[in-house]
């Protein structure tokens, strides 16, 4: 099955890229006996290119499944079905350095940050007539938007990690790259959103399956969160929140998911699949009686809450039953597997400036951008009036909004929750290690400590 593929290379070439994940097309191909000088040459070629690296942000070991899996297995929402013991490592916050499933989104976050390379070493000297300064820019922007969120992700689950950012040819180009620290890392997400932002422009009409400025103020305010900037985090949920003609909350819960919805105005950025080019998660989540593997599902903890019109409201839409009473996650259902990828929601725009709010003491509007979540699920408006009774309620909130999305574990590692919710008090298991086949091949890396 796709989630335990064993991958033994370093930094990522382009001509590798196939490894991420063989079933799906390469939009750009490029083989080390051909000089890069001939991978983007014409607008027609660097839009391919940029086609490339969403192709890659979506690829099974990214956001098609297996990183996204990673939130969710090491929090306390959901339970591992099957047997193998690779997965059930997260849940029991004891993953191995030779975990292949850590290997696998490793190797796809570098290979997405290796396409979006090519396009920033490669574009700015393209000359073709019909590609005007603004359709080259909004390339370049996305590509830089990308490798931020690439960053953002290498960061928050691995630490200070090697920062590259000029496109490697061959396995070996960029062995010897020392590790950064982890403020360094997080500056280079920063320092990439800086660069997407005035590349980018405004959306005049919908579309969240291309990142445009918006899309980076989103994963800014996301960004400070994590740093616990708090202003930035409110002042950038707000630019986001205030485009109520592109962006808003939906009723009901579902409606932003169920019914084959697409590219809803409850997202502000989600990857597209296809008949051809089909999402992963669907597979594992789904039932064997809907041709699924249901590898993981729904724990007995969060239906309990998700369940309870009190506290879930209409967000039991996440979950359903079989005839032979199995529950299961019914946030990917589609046959075939065309389910978008949702990586970020107008609602966790609200609840960022809802958790920025309270920090900065501002309890009245906090509790507003909360209530507003939860009054477009059915729920009464919080009872929670001091600061830190706010800031649980946000917590408990998010558990239940993001259930399906891989938010819970990164959020407790994040507010320093994992030790009092999950148990873990080894502060080395919150982040994981490097994967043993990355050490073997090149000395520069280092372990986490712990590993």
């Amino acid at each position: 099955m796709k989630l335990f593929k064993t991958i033994k290379y370093t930094i990522p070439v382009l001509s590798l890229i196939v490894l991420a994940s063989c079933k799906k097309f390469l939009d750009v191909q490029p083989k080390d006996s051909v000089s890069d000088s001939q991978t983007i040459v014409d607008r027609a070629s660097a839009e391919t290119a940029v086609r490339g690296i969403y192709r890659a942000l979506s690829a099974d070991n990214y956001y098609g499944v297996n990183f996204v899996s990673v939130g969710y297995l090491s929090g306390d929402n959901v339970q591992w079905t099957g047997s193998q013991s690779i997965v059930q490592q997260f849940i029991d916050h004891n993953v191995k350095a030779d975990n292949a499933t850590v290997s696998g989104i490793w190797l796809a976050i570098y290979t997405t940050i290796n396409r979006a390379n090519y396009v920033i070493a490669k574009l700015p000297g393209v000359t073709d007539a019909t590609l005007t300064t603004a359709a080259k820019n909004q390339l370049l922007g996305e590509a830089y938007f990308i490798r931020a969120l690439c960053y953002f992700d290498l960061a928050r689950t691995w630490g200070g990690v090697q920062i590259v950012t000029t496109p490697t040819i061959s396995a070996t180009d960029k062995n010897g790259i020392k590790r950064s620290t982890v403020a360094q890392t997080y500056a280079q997400v920063l320092s990439d959103l800086n660069a997407a932002e005035p590349l980018l422009s405004l959306p005049t009409t919908q579309n969240p399956v291309r990142a445009n400025k918006e899309t980076v103020y989103a994963l800014k305010a996301r960004y400070y969160l994590y740093q616990k900037d708090w202003t930035n985090a409110e002042n950038y949920a707000t630019l986001v929140l205030g485009d109520v003609q592109n962006y808003t909350l939906l009723k009901p819960y579902s409606a932003w998911f169920a019914n084959n919805a697409v590219g809803t105005k409850e997202s502000v950025f989600e990857l597209a699949y296809s008949a051809t080019y089909t999402n992963g998660h669907r597979g594992q989540w789904q039932p064997p009686a809907n041709s699924g593997t249901r590898q993981w599902a729904p724990n007995a903890a969060f239906l309990a809450l998700v369940n309870d019109p009190a506290i879930g409201g209409n967000r039991s839409a996440l979950v359903a039953k079989t005839s032979a009473g199995l529950w299961y996650g019914n946030l990917y259902y589609r046959s075939p597997a065309t389910d978008p990828a949702y990586i970020i929601r107008i609602a966790e725009e609200y609840l960022i400036r809802a958790e920025a709010r309270a920090q900065l003491n501002k309890l009245d509007v906090a509790a507003a951008d909360l209530n507003a979540v939860r009054e477009r699920v059915g729920l009464a408006a919080t009872t929670a009036t001091s600061q830190a009774d706010i800031l649980l309620a946000i917590e408990n909130e998010r558990r239940i909004e993001f259930a399906l999305e891989g938010h819970r574990w990164f959020d407790l590692v994040r507010t320093g929750r994992a030790a009092a919710v999950l148990g873990v008090t080894d502060a080395n298991k919150l982040v994981l290690p490097i994967p043993v086949d990355q050490l073997n091949v090149d000395p520069a890396l280092t372990q986490n400590p712990g590993y």
